[in-house]
């Protein structure tokens, strides 16, 4: 059973930055990503990094938003810039496996308001 531990959301004006961490408390073999959903709206996929790094990002977050992952720390990072308002959220952690099991963060809330 893998965990996934989100860290570093919070509270943001518009335009500014947040770096959102992501560990899991085991090796990882597989994809990571973040998925967010804001109230009233489905869950949708933010951005997602394979094990060899390949990224795929929703197009609302193109160019504002980067992923990455360090596998010696089972960590999959956000870094978020150039923050909207609609950016807000609460953003879940996960991580598929190689036979398509998703594991899920509990979330992390992130609001970006002035």
């Amino acid at each position: 059973q893998v965990q996934l531990v989100e860290s570093g959301g919070g509270l943001v004006q518009p335009g500014g930055s947040l770096r959102l961490s992501c560990a899991a408390s085991g090796s990882i073999f597989g994809a990571m990503g973040w998925y967010r959903q804001a109230p009233e709206k489905e869950r949708e996929l933010v951005a997602s990094i394979t094990s060899g790094s390949s990224t795929n990002y929703a197009d609302s977050v193109k160019g504002r938003f980067t992923i990455s992952r360090d596998n010696a720390k089972n960590t999959v990072y956000l870094q978020m810039n150039s923050l909207k308002l609609e950016d807000t959220a609460v953003y879940y952690c996960f991580y598929r496996t190689y036979r398509q099991v998703t594991y899920w963060g509990k979330g992390i809330m992130v609001t970006v308001s002035s």
